[in-house]
């Protein structure tokens, strides 16, 4: 894995959140120049979230805690 530019990246990494990607570089150019919009949704009509919904609002929390900007849907 890369060293990382970006505090985002750098953070995901550091905590076992990326596995591979097809374009470090560029995927770190970009989190490190501008500042990234990402969003998650959720199904409301749903009884429960489960693990996997964890794991995307970690991700938000921290694209948050560096500078960019999470959007969550339900």
């Amino acid at each position: 894995m890369p060293a990382f530019k970006s505090d985002f990246l750098r953070t995901m990494s550091e905590r076992g959140f990326i596995h591979q990607t097809s374009d470090d570089a560029g995927l770190d150019n970009i989190f490190a120049k501008e500042t990234v919009t990402a969003y998650i949704g959720f199904d409301a009509t749903a009884k429960s979230l489960h693990a996997g919904s964890l794991i995307q609002i970690m991700m938000l929390h921290w694209l948050q805690q560096t500078g960019h900007r999470p959007i969550a849907l339900m």
